[in-house]
């Protein structure tokens, strides 16, 4: 009887719990058994393994075949357990060593001819492998993505023949080395908005201080190329933000090495569901909220959106991550994400438009911005009005300022907020609030009459705050003062219609 341990990963939301791999062969009629919650996928991986075992020129043992995937209560689903199975009944068998399995960790999927083919979560994986002092040895398209962690090393290849060699020590994997060096990233430019000057200096506030933007205006007065361009003028993304930003992806099977380090920009359909925004599945999956981590999620034509669909936003909006219960599991993703959205002022789109073409009644308009629940909207910290441009500036042929200029003033304005408090503006709890947007005795004094007039929300009053910490950020003050309150103020345009 032989009996070969090794490990691998499951993953549960953003952890990956270890796996231990047993194969154990024995006398008795032949079988072929996978036990410990293995879902469909891992199943059938049976068959993959044994075409893939016979196919590479491998004995396959006429004998009865366990397979034990512990923990026994951990589910474990998709094909990354083929190789770590397809080397376990090698190792059991006596055709590689078994104690050449102790230093590595194993993921892959196998095709019918022994290549292996990628797989979803192996920068997640990577990560807890290399926290447990493994290699990691999977798939080579996987290899670049699970360099990533600076501190894992990694095997890619190319087959199962491949690693049987490896194991055997008659051809060696090298080490994966990862080159990213001197890789930039091509964001629209600011620059080629013609006017729209009030938008753009919001955008530049809401890029500092990491708010939440909506825009209201008629058709075709740029607020999706506005929306487009806020990530060219975001700070770069720190080597954490990206790791993490990564992973993500990765849970979600959307990452690609192009964009290493590059803010994510999502903007799903206005007939996306609900799971389609915050996640789920029987296998919970990250929605678009989690894949837009530390990037940008822009909602188009915001009213079109189902309104339970928006209802789901209001709770990650807050606090920043999301949990995903099922009957048989739970999963929690991290969603710090940047919502930026955009609307008609109308069902029509063109109330306040200089043709003067409207012709909605007031009725009409409030059943319209009635969509968007008051709750939803007094979390969202800039909301502001996007004119239609005159054609005197559409025709004008000077370019507007370039993303590069507004990033550089918006880094100041970010970094002077992580010397301060460590993170930024739109992060700040109540308690830090108090502590670091107190304004002056003036500003105090706009801030009451804005409260009175205004009839703000206690919510409403602490994003106020916020902006107005970024606007005097942007503006190099150590304190908030009356102009700061003032700006602010000004980007709460919904609470006005209200």
């Amino acid at each position: 009887m032989g009996l070969a341990v090794l490990y691998s990963r499951a993953l549960t939301g953003m952890e990956a719990a270890q796996v231990t791999v047993e194969v154990h062969l024995a006398n008795g009629l032949p079988s072929f058994t996978i036990v410990g919650l293995p879902e469909a996928e891992v199943k059938e991986s049976r068959d993959r393994v044994r075409a893939a075992l016979q196919n590479c020129q491998f004995e396959f043992p006429n004998r009865h075949i366990t397979v034990n995937l512990a923990p026994a209560d951990l589910p474990k689903e998709s094909g990354r357990f083929d190789l770590p199975i397809a080397l376990g009944i090698l190792a059991a068998s006596g055709q590689i060593p078994p104690e050449s399995l102790n230093d590595y960790e194993f993921a892959g999927e196998l095709a019918l001819n022994g290549d292996l083919r990628p797989i979803r979560g192996a920068l997640a994986m990577t990560y807890h492998a290399a926290n447990c002092g493994r290699a990691f040895l999977l798939p080579e398209a996987n290899a670049a993505e699970a360099a990533l962690v600076e501190q894992a090393a990694i095997y890619g290849a190319k087959s199962l023949l491949q690693v049987a060699a490896h194991l055997n020590r008659h051809e060696q994997i090298p080490r994966y080395s990862p080159a990213l060096n001197g890789q930039t990233h091509d964001y629209p430019d600011m620059g080629d908005v013609k006017g729209q000057n009030h938008a753009k200096r919001a955008l530049e506030i809401a890029a500092a201080g990491g708010h939440s933007l909506l825009m209201s205006g008629p058709p075709g007065t740029g607020k999706s190329m506005l929306a487009a361009r806020l990530p060219g003028i975001l700070p770069q993304m720190t080597m954490n933000e990206a790791l993490e930003s990564a992973a993500m992806q990765s849970l979600a099977g959307s990452f690609e090495m192009s964009r290493w380090r590059q803010r994510p920009y999502r903007a799903p359909h206005h007939t996306a569901s609900a799971v389609a925004l915050v996640g789920g599945g029987s296998t919970p999956r990250p929605g678009e909220i989690s894949v837009a981590l530390h990037g940008i999620l822009f909602l188009d034509e915001l009213p079109e959106f189902d309104r339970q669909v928006l209802e789901v936003l209001r709770e990650p909006l807050e606090s920043g991550r999301i949990t995903i219960s099922r009957a048989a599991r739970r999963a929690d993703f991290r969603a710090e994400f940047q919502l930026v959205a955009a609307m008609n002022p109308c069902p029509c789109g063109y109330l306040g438009h200089y043709s003067g073409k409207c012709r909605c009644t007031p009725d009409k308009v409030a059943r319209y911005r009635s969509k968007i629940s008051g709750p939803l909207l007094d979390r969202i910290d800039i909301q502001l009005e996007v004119p239609a441009v005159p054609q005197d500036a559409l025709l004008q042929q000077q370019a507007g300022e370039s993303s590069a200029a507004i990033r550089a003033r918006v880094e100041r304005a970010r970094e002077r907020a992580l010397r301060r408090q460590g993170k930024a503006n739109a992060q700040l709890a109540v308690a830090e609030i108090e502590t670091y947007c107190r304004p002056d005795e003036a500003g105090e004094a706009l801030l009451q009459q804005a409260i009175t007039r205004l009839n703000l929300s206690a919510r409403a009053y602490h994003r106020i705050l916020k902006v107005a910490r970024t606007i005097a950020d942007t503006a190099g003050s150590d304190k908030v003062a009356a102009a700061h309150i003032a700006e602010a103020v000004q980007y709460r345009r919904m609470d006005k219609q209200g």
